[in-house]
This record gives structure tokens, C-alpha cells and sequence, in this order.
């Protein structure tokens, strides 16, 4: 048992003194099993909020470095400093599409799925340039007739009013 114990001790040894941190680290704490099992919990539990502390710290700044790159990405989107060719992610997520489903049940899709996903497409195409159609067409109507909840008076209106009596008038006098 003692043979055991001295092989333990001269392994022990020799992690110790692979690294000049660990001399550092084997001078404050020592060789911790041979300690109380007081002083084990103590140093079990500093070191683990130790390491639990740093890990916090890492952790918000990778978050806030990942979350701030993000929203950055999308300021600059939406001030038009970058703009993403929507057509080519598409292509190029349906060929991944297309080659794992080929590995999975051994067949590629056919001409129909892909004829799907191409009138699909370009349906939301469609759909998005009669929204923004649409946008335009309802700012310029409301502009004419004044307000969304209905017509409101404004100049337009009076000059618009003023010109056909005028042509009015004038057709009549003639």
C-alpha cells in the first residue's frame, strides 16, 4: 500500500512541475488530498467560484459581442450600407436542401418540388412588391383626400372645388 501511495506521491510531483503556474498554484495550496476535508471543500469551492466568475465575465462579453455585432448588422441594413441578395441565399440554402435530403432518403427532389419552391418564391416576389405598391398607393390617397379616417378639407380640395366652377362658369357663359 505504501508503494501505491509513493507512486501517487511521485506522479503528483511530476503534474506539479510541468508547468511554472502550477508551482505558484502548489505553493498556495499544495497537494490538496492530503489535506483536511475542510480545507478540500474550501478550496474546492473557491475554485469553483473562481472559474464560475471568470466563465460570467467571458460569457457577457462574448453575449454582448455577438448581440452588438447583430444589431449592428442591422443598423447598417437599414440605413442601406450593406444589402443581402435574398436570391442567392435562397439558391444556395436549396442546394444544401436538395443534397441532404438526397442523403437522407437516397433520392434527390424531383422536378416538382423544385418547380414548387420556384413558383413559391416567386410568389412572395409578387407579394411583397404589391405591399410596397400598396404603401405608395395609400400615402398618395391619403394625401389627396387629407386623412385616413376620412376626407378632410385642405387647399387641394378648395383649388380643385375653384377650378371646376370656374370651367363651369365658363362653359356656361360662352
Amino acid at each position: 500500500m505504501s508503494d501505491n501511495k509513493s507512486k501517487k506521491n511521485e506522479t503528483n510531483k511530476e503534474i506539479i512541475t510541468m508547468s511554472d503556474a502550477a508551482g505558484v498554484l502548489d505553493r498556495w495550496v499544495g497537494d490538496v488530498s492530503k489535506k483536511s476535508a475542510t480545507k478540500q471543500i474550501l478550496i474546492g469551492a473557491g475554485s469553483g467560484w473562481a472559474t464560475g466568475y471568470i466563465t460570467m465575465k467571458v460569457g457577457k462579453a462574448a453575449a454582448v459581442a455577438v448581440g452588438g455585432g447583430i444589431i449592428l448588422l442591422q443598423i447598417a441594413n437599414q440605413q442601406g450600407y450593406i444589402s443581402i441578395d435574398w436570391n442567392k441565399i435562397n439558391k444556395k440554402v436549396d442546394k444544401v436542401t436538395d443534397k441532404v435530403e438526397e442523403a437522407v432518403t437516397g433520392q434527390g427532389p424531383s422536378w416538382a418540388d423544385k418547380a414548387e419552391r420556384f413558383v413559391d418564391r416567386k410568389l412572395n416576389q409578387a407579394e411583397d412588391a404589391l405591399k410596397q405598391k400598396s404603401k405608395k398607393a395609400k400615402k398618395w390617397y391619403t394625401n389627396l383626400i387629407g386623412d385616413e379616417s376620412g376626407c378632410k378639407l385642405n387647399d387641394l380640395h378648395v383649388f380643385v372645388c375653384a377650378f371646376a366652377a370656374g370651367v363651369a362658369i365658363g362653359i356656361g357663359t360662352a
